[in-house]
C-alpha cells in the first residue's frame, strides 16, 4: 500500500487511489467541477490542482486523475495553486455566471473581479452529463462535438436521440443546471454576495480553511432581506 505525505500529514492509501480521493480522506477540501465519485475520472476542469514536492522542482498535476504513489510529497493549497484556482475560476465565471456552484467557488476564493468577457454559454464542457449518460444511464444519448472554441455537447447529428430516456440524469449532475445564483445580476458575471459574510467554519489551518458545502449563506439573506422590505413597504402604507 503506497505510503505518502499531503500536507505534512502522513497516510496510507490501498492501490489504486488517487490524490484528491486521499486528500479528501484527511479532510483537506480540493474543489472540483467535473469530478463524480459514480463517474470514472476526467480531469476537465483542472481546479484540483495540487502541488507535487517543493520549490523549483514542483510540478502541479491534476488530483482526480493522479495516482497515489509511494513516497509522494502533495501540496494541496500553496500560493500557485490557490492562484491557478482563482484563475480558472474567473474563467469559469465569464461562461456560467448564473451557475451557484461557480458563485459559491467564487466567494470561497474571494475572487472579486473577472477579467474574460463574459460568454454566457451556460456550459463549462466539464463531461458530467455525458459519463452521467453513459456508465450510470447506459444510454449514450449525447456527446463531444468538435474542437477548439466549437467543442460542445449535444446528440448525435443533432436530432432528437432515440436512445434518450428523458430520465434527466445529465440536468440533475450539470453544475450550471443544479441551482441558479439568486443574487446574479446582469451588470457583472460576479455574485460575491457570500464574500462579505463570516464563514460558518472558525478552524483555520495552514493549509486549508473549512467551509459549509454547499453554502447556502447568502439564500438566507437575500430571503432575509426580501421580508424586511416588504414589511417596510406594508408599513409605509399603514402610514
Amino acid at each position: 500500500m503506497p505510503k505518502l505525505k499531503i500536507n505534512g500529514v502522513e497516510l496510507e492509501v490501498e492501490k489504486g487511489a488517487t490524490l484528491l480521493e486521499a486528500a479528501r480522506f484527511l479532510g483537506f477540501p480540493i474543489p472540483t467541477l467535473c469530478h463524480n465519485d459514480g463517474l470514472s475520472p476526467y480531469g476537465a476542469c483542472r481546479l484540483c490542482v495540487v502541488d507535487l514536492g517543493r520549490g523549483p522542482n514542483a510540478k502541479m498535476v491534476t488530483s482526480c486523475t493522479y495516482p497515489a504513489e509511494d513516497g509522494l510529497e502533495v501540496f494541496t493549497h500553496t500560493k500557485r495553486v490557490v492562484e491557478t484556482r482563482r484563475m480558472l475560476i474567473e474563467m469559469y465565471l465569464a461562461t456560467c455566471p448564473s451557475s451557484k456552484v461557480i458563485q459559491d467557488l467564487a466567494s470561497q476564493y474571494e475572487v472579486t473581479q473577472c477579467r474574460f468577457e463574459p460568454r454566457n454559454d451556460d456550459c463549462i464542457l466539464c463531461g458530467l452529463c455525458v459519463r452521467m449518460c453513459e456508465e450510470q444511464m447506459m444510454a449514450k444519448a449525447i456527446g463531444f462535438v468538435n474542437r477548439g472554441d466549437s467543442r460542445g455537447i449535444t446528440t448525435a447529428f443533432d436530432i432528437r436521440s432515440e436512445t434518450c430516456r428523458l430520465c434527466g440524469a445529465c440536468m440533475y449532475i450539470c453544475p450550471a443546471c443544479q441551482m441558479r445564483c439568486p443574487a446574479n445580476t446582469i451588470d457583472s458575471p460576479i455574485c460575491n454576495a457570500c464574500v462579505n459574510a463570516s464563514p460558518p467554519c472558525v478552524e483555520v489551518y495552514d493549509h486549508a480553511m473549512c467551509y459549509l458545502d454547499p453554502c447556502v449563506r447568502c439564500v438566507t439573506d437575500i430571503e432575509a432581506e426580501t421580508v424586511a422590505a416588504k414589511a417596510a413597504l406594508a408599513a409605509e402604507s399603514n402610514e
